[in-house]
């Protein structure tokens, strides 16, 4: 029988480069990072005069390191730790430099502006070469959810209660540390760890009822809109919380038809090539908040080309929004919400009187068999990429807290989409 046999010593020559084949899919993923330009994030840790400094982690590894880890599908920055000290393609990329979970949490999210210029410069080569076209773009949104629990989601008259007791631990705290000779070595270090954790807790509270003021505009434009009838009454009685875990998050339909915490993770792509151009993250519940235009003036952002058609379901229309791309010369592909009563069912797109030039164009255009030949892109572009960065690429559930690094989040899922189809042209 063979047996293991653990403590025979022996002398294994190996090199670090060995240790994934030549045609693993790692390798692909660090020869394109070392084509980049990634000066945007060595900004910050270049020597300067006159400061003390230590040694850097180089800002390639660790971009190659959070690519790699959504390509397979590795949101956390623990078990990206883990698996660069257990993983044989993660130990090859980081050739013999230690990671921490810190380290690796922090480059993920306190990059926002340089993570933004790469994924333009990415879009920007796709562009050049012309294997990425964004005359006609399809947008969707996908609400995912984030950490902060039902629980946490308060009124305004228990976030002052919150805040006036936050306010009273804190300052308890803060006398009890600057007593030191009443404490211990000890007990000070953890009466300042209290202290600290007190303080964040009193800060998000803050920052949860400096939320109000938004919520209580944008609840006022929503009864207006509803009208003086029932449902505009019901929205405007109903009380406004904000969660003390994430300010920012707001409760969102999900697909399954619940309601959760969430994001709304907006991304535009192009229906020919299959390439996200567009990525943004919002708070509002409902994309026909006006979402279409600003992707729209994104896209055309990154990659310096005009956005001549933009593909869109029916959550996003807003009468508002097709004047608006009429006159920026944009044809937008929206489908017509469906008529309350039955003998209009199928009408929809029946010319009226007071319809707008804008909106006359919009109904001849959907109502036409190219219109909808057009349109059917839409669903098999932006439907394939939401499940694909969900199913694959770790986009089921934002672990950050705030619009900020939830949407570094977004950018590096969608880089590493990117990257994974067109790595051989991003290497010319």
């Amino acid at each position: 029988m063979r047996k293991p046999e653990r403590r025979q010593m022996g002398w294994v020559p190996q090199c670090p480069d060995d240790l994934v084949a030549a045609t693993h899919g790692v390798r692909t993923v660090a020869a394109v990072v070392a084509q980049l330009d990634l000066s945007a994030f060595r900004e910050a840790i270049k020597a300067r005069e006159g400061v003390a400094g230590r040694d850097a982690t180089d800002p390639e590894l660790l971009v190659a390191l959070w690519l790699y880890a959504c390509i397979r599908g590795i949101g956390s920055a623990r078990e990206l730790a883990r698996r660069c000290e257990e993983s044989t393609p993660f130990r090859w990329l980081c050739g013999g430099v230690s990671v921490n979970h810190r380290m690796l949490s922090d480059f993920r999210t306190d990059h926002g502006a340089a993570l933004d210029q790469l994924f333009t410069q990415v879009i920007a080569s796709l562009v050049d070469q012309e294997l990425v076209s964004v005359s006609r773009i399809s947008q969707d949104g996908v609400r995912v959810r984030v950490s902060a629990g039902g629980a946490s989601f308060r009124r305004e008259e228990r976030l002052r209660s919150l805040l006036a007791e936050s306010q009273k631990h804190v300052e308890e705290l803060r006398r009890q540390v600057d007593e030191p000779e009443k404490l211990s070595a000890a007990a000070a270090k953890k009466k300042r760890g209290q202290r600290r954790a007190a303080e964040d807790r009193q800060r998000r509270v803050e920052q949860a009822l400096a939320q109000l003021p938004e919520l209580q505009q944008r609840q006022a434009e929503r009864a207006e809109r509803a009208g003086h009838g029932e449902y505009g009454q019901k929205i405007r009685e109903k009380q406004l919380r904000v969660s003390t875990t994430d300010p920012e998050a707001r409760v969102m339909k999900m697909a399954n038809g619940g309601y959760h915490p969430a994001f709304n993770v907006q991304l535009a792509s192009d229906p020919h090539s299959r390439a996200i151009v567009g990525v943004a993250v919002s708070n509002q519940g409902y994309d026909s908040a006006g979402l279409s235009e600003p992707m729209r003036e994104q896209v055309e952002r990154r990659s310096g080309r005009k956005v001549e058609q933009q593909l869109l379901d029916g959550g996003y229309l807003r009468n508002r929004d097709i004047e608006r791309a009429h006159e920026q010369g944009v044809d937008l592909f929206v489908p017509p919400k469906g008529a309350r009563t039955e003998k209009n069912r199928g009408r929809e797109l029946e010319p009226q009187r007071r319809d707008s030039p804008a909106i006359q164009a919009w109904k001849q255009r959907m109502a036409s068999e190219e219109g909808q030949k057009i349109y059917r892109q839409r669903a098999a572009t932006s439907e394939t990429i939401n499940a694909d960065l969900r199913s694959y690429r770790g986009l089921t559930q934002i672990t950050v807290r705030s619009l900020r690094k939830a949407r570094c989040v977004a950018l590096w899922c969608a880089l590493a989409y990117n990257l994974m189809h067109f790595a051989p042209a991003l290497l010319k």
